[in-house]
């Protein structure tokens, strides 16, 4: 550590029963959580969650209403901002734009009168791949360079938690995901903790290696990308993060090490080690991408069978997705790579469609089937 070589090793980030209210209401619940040092952190959740709100406090920007904000063993809850070993960075990038690159990068060391500041400069210029641009302004840089000088200006005074508020938000879909990557590789190099707060499902499992999902100020769950996707815990887990298709039925009886479950006049089968459900009422899942589609009649199919129409076709790319209507009515969604993309299904034609019981999760048949679907076109 160049600037404070004295200083101690990155520490795990503690939150501890951390509560913020806005008069009557909540914006985070008693929220405990440890985020290991030196990971690459996201907590992901739908606008008023409480994400934003947990950064700020964290970042010394709101107080907490209670709870504790630890670093190590030291407690940071009531330091001011400037004397956490923790830096933000903004959606707004927030440069000067009367500096050159160079200077925006080096302000943080100018104020602390460092030394070697032209060394270090130079070191943080190149992680972010920007020393061609040293001499520019901010306003001739795109969007995605200017995101990685405020990356860089953030990383230079060597924080040991650095914060991102929505870093991608106000970029293309394609620089978007060029930046994710971008992102990845600069924390492993650096490797101090990085916090991502963001409502973009694929950007926190891309860059994470620990998402926390949050809504209405508490955590539905905690666990890695795969942990969370393959095995959601919740209905708004399952909704939230990727598409889903949702079954209501009913525990049938137990087959060899198998749930049997009856949804309408069809027969679904879940492994028992998946849910501690053995009877009643139950939510059945499977991902579309787990679906497979084929004309009906066909043998050596997964057991896990539904018989329905296409009502949709759509192409887009590396998949074709498929809408299809079952018998009782329900629509389906079903994913298929494009390996040939001449055959794909016409709307009104039969089909199967089939999965591994393996590949299905169950959740609390009290849950609302339509919590954490994505309703921001109504807002």
């Amino acid at each position: 550590r160049s600037v404070a070589s004295n200083r101690p090793k990155v520490e795990d980030l503690h939150l501890v029963n951390l509560t913020k209210s806005f008069d009557d209401f909540k914006a985070v619940d008693n929220l405990s959580l440890t985020i290991p040092a030196g990971s690459f952190f996201a907590l992901l959740g739908p606008s008023g969650c409480g994400k934003t709100t947990t950064l700020r406090m964290v970042a010394g920007l709101d107080e907490p209403t209670s709870g504790q904000i630890k670093l190590g063993p030291d407690d940071i809850t009531n330091l001011p901002p400037y004397k956490r070993w923790v830096n933000t960075v903004f959606q707004s990038y927030a440069l000067f734009p009367h500096l050159t690159i160079y200077e925006n990068v080096a302000f943080g060391l100018r104020r602390q009168k460092a030394e070697n500041i032209d060394d270090q400069v130079k070191a943080m210029l190149e992680l972010v791949e920007l020393t061609t641009q040293a001499q520019k302004k901010p306003q001739q840089l795109s969007g995605g360079q200017q995101q990685r000088v405020a990356v860089a200006r953030a990383l230079i005074n060597e924080p040991d938690v650095l914060l991102l508020d929505e870093p991608l938000g106000a970029l293309d879909l394609k620089l978007r995901r060029q930046m994710q990557l971008e992102l990845k590789r600069i924390q492993t190099e650096v490797g101090i903790t990085f916090v991502h707060v963001t409502h973009d499902q694929e950007e926190a499992m891309t860059m994470a290696d620990t998402i926390a999902v949050m809504n209405e100020g508490k955590i539905e769950q905690l666990g890695s990308p795969v942990q969370i996707y393959e095995h959601p815990k919740t209905v708004f887990v399952a909704n939230f993060l990727g598409q889903t298709n949702l079954f209501e039925g009913t525990v049938a009886g137990i087959e060899g090490d198998e749930l049997v479950v009856k949804v309408k006049d069809t027969t679904f089968y879940v492994p028992l080690a998946t849910t501690d459900i053995r009877s009643g009422r139950i939510i059945l899942g499977v991902r579309p991408e787990k679906v497979k589609i084929v004309d009906q009649g066909k043998t050596g199919l997964p057991k896990n069978q539904i018989n329905g129409s296409i009502k949709l076709t759509a192409f887009v790319g590396v998949s074709t997705q498929y809408e299809v209507i079952t018998n009782w009515g329900q629509e389906i969604s079903a994913f298929e790579q494009n390996v040939d993309p001449t055959d794909l299904g016409r709307p009104g034609q039969a089909v199967t469609l089939a999965w591994e019981p393996r590949h299905s999760f169950v959740l609390n048949p009290d849950d609302d089937l339509s919590a954490g679907l994505d309703t921001s076109w109504d807002e």
